[in-house]
């Protein structure tokens, strides 16, 4: 099987570079000074597995076809791939990874909905950066239909993922995907702050922040009637078991959890993105609460606030102390 990963960032080029590294058939589509970077030195992937230092084929633009191809772009920018290089795509089986519940629904005004999979990645990496990326830690990768019935083009996308991660097939990918947008939204934090997630969530006004996003998410979930299904290492029951305890209880559990998530330092891909001078994806994280609040005539008025923080951010290119978060987030929290 011939593949084609598109994006050179954290995920795409981890995912590449195992892939590589296992002798597939791959190669690496991205920004020309990532491809220059990769074509004149190699990739370098540190982290949880050790050193690994592969070769792999990379180009600047698309211009050749494969049988599955992995879309590893931020959501904000498929929309003009998708029309730039529908020519390759319309053939192959294309897999989403990105994070909220968007891209599989542009995907679908594009390509037939049955060359669509959807996925979720557990894992976490760091763009460093052009060839280098660091692997923080393992996490299972889900896949599933979006649009139909789990077949057998399924299992064999699982049966080639499988040689550089445990790949799990979700038969309700769009209620975990939903789940997952709690796991990415206290992301918004550390790209306001400019810091790594250890160093914001160790923290506890910090935590509490991030509790108070999954009590009103979980709010707008029931209130709107939006299935959640527990991802694999993170049950929707531990989510509803710490938004019901006291707060300053449960932002003391999720401080021990974070600031022990990757012995690396460890960036959201928010502030990875800030970082790099291009457009995050809070709309697709944080974001996603707050259009889910607007389609019925309700408010998300943390998440709201959050996504107004990062845009700022973006703009001024001047993170928050956590003195200042905590100042414009304090009466979301009483």
């Amino acid at each position: 099987m011939k593949i084609a990963v598109i994006g050179s960032g954290a995920i795409g080029g981890l995912v590449a570079g195992y892939l590589k590294h296992r002798k597939e058939d791959v190669f690496l589509v991205g920004r020309r000074k990532s491809v220059e970077a990769i074509t004149k030195d190699g990739l370098h992937i540190s982290g949880t597995r050790g050193n690994i230092d592969v070769r792999v084929d990379a180009f600047h633009k698309l211009d050749r076809k494969a049988d599955l191809v992995i879309l590893a772009m931020k959501t904000q920018d498929l929309e003009k791939f998708l029309k730039d290089n529908l020519f390759y795509l319309k053939d192959a089986i294309v897999l989403t990874t990105q994070n909220g519940i968007q891209a599989d629904k542009i995907l679908a005004n594009h390509i037939h909905k049955d060359n669509i999979i959807s996925s979720i990645v557990m894992f976490g990496a760091t763009y460093l950066e052009p060839n280098n990326i660091t692997h923080n830690f393992e996490g299972k990768w889900i896949i599933g239909r979006p649009f139909i019935k789990n077949d057998r083009g399924v299992r064999e996308i699982q049966q080639v993922l499988n040689n550089i991660c445990q790949v799990i097939i979700s038969d309700d990918i769009l209620a975990m995907k939903w789940l997952k947008v709690f796991v990415n939204a206290n992301n918004c934090l550390p790209a306001i702050l400019g810091k790594s997630m250890q160093d914001t969530f160790k923290h506890l006004e910090a935590c509490r922040i991030s509790i108070a996003i999954w009590k009103e998410g979980l709010e707008l979930t029931r209130r709107t009637g939006t299935k959640l299904v527990s991802l694999p290492d993170f049950p929707l029951e531990r989510l509803e078991k710490l938004t019901s305890l006291p707060l300053d209880e449960a932002a003391k559990i999720f401080s021990g959890i974070m600031i022990n998530l990757s012995r690396q330092p460890l960036y959201g891909s928010i502030l990875q993105s800030i970082q790099r001078n291009r457009p995050s994806e809070i709309d697709y994280i944080n974001g996603e609460f707050v259009n889910l609040a607007k389609g019925f005539g309700l408010r998300a008025p943390l998440n709201k606030k959050l996504v107004d923080l990062v845009r700022k951010v973006e703009r001024t290119k001047k993170f928050l102390s956590p003195l200042e978060l905590a100042q414009e987030t304090r009466e979301f929290l009483k």
